[in-house]
């Protein structure tokens, strides 16, 4: 599933491309077979001396490739059933936001998520992943409609931001986003959220409210792109690679943090080079956490949710008052 285009990985797709030579030869010698067990070796070695230090512009370039596992692509690896719902009863049907009915396991599941596409017409009429107001309007519908029917709700976050044109904010962008939180914070059933590659700025936060949330290894959970803290810090898009430096939001700075709860391990040399083996690992970790969250009483459930949210933020409080500060509301 990888494919060329990410700068880092020049030496690895060059011995990607010898392997690829060899295994091409009709005359498969001792020696061919040799060479080509020495070259994977050596592969496999670069590929985990490379991603065990990616930077965090690397690791942006790797949750935005274009071969990475997208919301539909786990439904057909992960999910047994699918059956999707449109349209937000309001105004239209956003295809940035995925919604339907599914089956994990023993589990029957709302499934709510952005969608990218992978063609350039897919991804043009998923605008790039970037969901309108009926998008999340959408997600709501399909919220509402979980909790009545006493389903999990799995949400798939994977999106630069809402999105930005004037037709969305004349339909109440931020708003719905705002509504969409309240809701996700008050549902009487489960949620679990999980970042597959980019979770930016609101658009991500609007289904991103859940009793457990996780994110994958070599994806990004932020207030705002790095190349939109870039703009507004330092007035250009060439400082995107130092925003992301400054912004802390690749997963080990997330799990420390503690906005997240859990990290899921990606394949060597990251999803996109094994979908498969990545949507068992996403089967397994969604089985464990609803067979957890079952167990819990709904008000409970909701209690325990609100205290989560609560708690994020109380280490500035904390450091300033080791520095001797008077903390001021925000």
């Amino acid at each position: 599933m990888a494919g060329p285009g990410l700068e880092f990985e020049y030496e690895i797709a060059d011995l990607e491309e010898k392997i690829a030579s060899l295994e091409r030869t009709t005359d498969r010698t001792a020696e061919i077979e040799s060479a080509i067990r020495s070259l994977r070796l050596a592969r496999a070695t670069k590929l985990k001396e490379t991603y065990s230090s990616l930077d965090p512009w690397q690791t942006v370039q790797v949750a935005r490739h274009k071969n990475r596992p997208y919301t539909r692509d786990y439904l057909n690896l992960a999910f047994d059933e699918f059956v999707e719902l449109h349209g937000d009863k309001h105004f239209g049907d956003d295809r940035a936001m995925l919604s339907g009915f599914a089956k994990l396991d023993r589990f029957k599941v709302m499934v709510i998520g952005h969608q990218k596409g992978r063609t350039y017409k897919e991804r043009a009429a998923c605008h790039f992943g970037c969901a309108h107001p009926e998008g999340y309007r959408k997600a709501m519908v399909k919220m509402r409609m979980a909790e009545k029917y006493k389903l999990p709700i799995i949400c798939f976050i994977d999106t630069p931001g809402a999105y930005p044109g004037i037709g969305a904010e004349e339909r109440g962008q931020a708003q719905v986003i705002a509504e969409s939180m309240f809701l996700m914070s008050r549902l009487k059933t489960p949620i679990i959220c999980v970042v597959i590659g980019e979770g930016g700025s609101g658009g991500a936060l609007g289904i991103g409210v859940g009793d457990r949330v996780a994110v994958m290894q070599h994806a990004y959970y932020s207030v705002i792109s790095p190349e939109g803290c870039a703009g507004i810090l330092w007035k250009s898009h060439e400082h995107a690679p130092k925003a992301a430096a400054a912004l802390r939001f690749t997963s080990d700075h997330l799990k420390r943090l503690g906005i997240v709860d859990d990290v899921l391990e990606e394949p060597l040399g990251g999803a996109h080079r094994d979908h498969h083996q990545m949507a068992t690992r996403m089967k397994s970790y969604l089985s464990r956490q609803l067979a957890q969250l079952e167990s819990i009483g709904v008000e409970d459930l909701v209690n325990e949710r609100y205290e989560k949210y609560r708690r994020m933020g109380v280490f500035l409080e904390q450091a300033a008052e080791l520095a001797g500060e008077e903390t001021q509301p925000v």
